[in-house]
């Protein structure tokens, strides 16, 4: 059994990117796999911790050249059976719809990070002959690409692969799902994803350093998830991928379908306090404002309303209705005044929502700046 366990608080972006967790995590899972007898010298610990956080381990830098070392020359040589990937810190979904997990090293103008889904394509082909079960999970945003509006475009990484096999079995956990970020409680420096895990797999301890049954350990994570966002706490939704001889299935979540204890929430509606989540809409002249800079055609058949839920309503129905991607122009005219990056994101899956709700063709190919 190895492990391959990263958590990176961070970054040479500056303090502006600082996540005060990941390394702590990331030593709570070494801990518990080490308790579980498992060789020093197998578990790779990579971390960029804070400066307020000093981990009583040693551990290995997490730069972009190393870990990308340690993934494709080192760890795939390793012989063993059974292969734990567990990572911690920032990430995006990029515009064709991989997880780039970032590295310490990334900065604003050079976002050097690493493509999840090349790695594991890796770790599924013959250049790695080992590790024929694998578990790995990922505490991570995944908040799109576009939505950021990242003023320098990603750097590409794909990892080397060879001629895929049908050996391996790989099943991914990711704690946000697509388009969201992954909720992290700087008070107690844990993800909220993290956290629940590590204690889940505490009461799994007689099992380590096997792995548990991953579909249980996803049910009890997501039923403590759910639990958190109807608190209000967050609202990522976990998402469970199962890849592997005879089985390849994504088990996620669907946006439209409702959590443990949750009711289901119709696609205008989401849109409704998605919009109404920006304070600009309280105030009329800004909402105006909003309005304005629209295009004229649609501005003219908007109906109007001095209530704010009640314009809101009007406006989205009725660019619904008209063309279903004016909606990205009321997105557009919205996140120029508030570019807060969890109402960004929350806006975006709730119009994508509401414009599959009145057309069969989806986004369009709609790229957001």
């Amino acid at each position: 059994m190895h492990a391959l366990i990263v958590g990176i608080e961070a970054y040479e972006a500056g303090s502006a990117w600082d996540l005060p967790g990941p390394a702590r995590d990331a030593v709570a899972f070494h801990r518990m796999l080490r308790s579980a007898g498992v060789p020093e010298h197998q578990l790779r610990l990579h971390l960029a911790p804070l400066p307020s956080y000093e981990p009583q381990v040693e551990y290995r830098p997490a730069d972009h050249a190393t870990l990308r070392r340690t993934l494709v020359r080192e760890l795939a040589r390793s012989h063993g059976e059974v292969l734990w990937v567990w990572w911690g810190g920032h990430g995006v979904l990029d515009r064709a719809g991989h997880t780039r997990l970032f590295c310490s090293d990334a900065t604003t103008s050079d976002k050097v990070c690493l493509d999840l889904e090349s790695a594991l394509d890796r770790y599924a082909s013959d250049s790695v002959p080992g590790f024929t079960e694998q578990l790995w999970i990922v505490d991570a945003c995944e908040t799109f690409e576009e939505a950021l509006a990242f003023r320098d475009p990603l750097p590409s990484d794909a990892l080397p692969a060879g001629r895929r096999t049908l050996t391996h079995r790989q099943t991914l956990i990711r704690a946000a799902g697509r388009g969201r970020r992954a909720a992290n409680d700087p008070v107690r420096a844990t993800g909220l994803f993290s956290d629940g895990l590590l204690d889940i797999l505490a009461r799994h301890a007689d099992v380590l350093p096997a792995v548990p049954d991953p579909e249980e350990l996803f049910d009890e994570v997501r039923e403590r998830i759910a639990v958190l966002r109807e608190a209000g706490r967050t609202l990522q939704h976990p998402e469970i991928q199962l890849r592997g001889p005879g089985r390849t299935e994504d088990l996620a979540v669907s946006d439209d379908a409702p959590g443990p204890g949750e009711r289901s929430v119709p696609a205008l509606l989401r849109a409704v306090e998605a919009l109404l989540a920006y304070p600009l809409m309280e105030d009329p002249i800004e909402r105006q404002a909003v309005v304005a800079a629209l295009s004229p055609s649609l501005v003219r058949s908007l109906p109007r309303h001095s209530k704010a839920r009640t314009d809101a309503v009007g406006i989205l129905t009725s660019l619904a209705r008209r063309r279903p991607d004016a909606l990205w122009e009321l997105y557009d005219a919205v996140t120029l005044v508030d570019d807060d990056p969890e109402r960004q994101s929350e806006l975006f899956t709730a119009l994508r929502l509401l414009a599959r709700s009145g057309s069969r063709h989806g986004d369009r190919g709609r790229h957001v700046r």
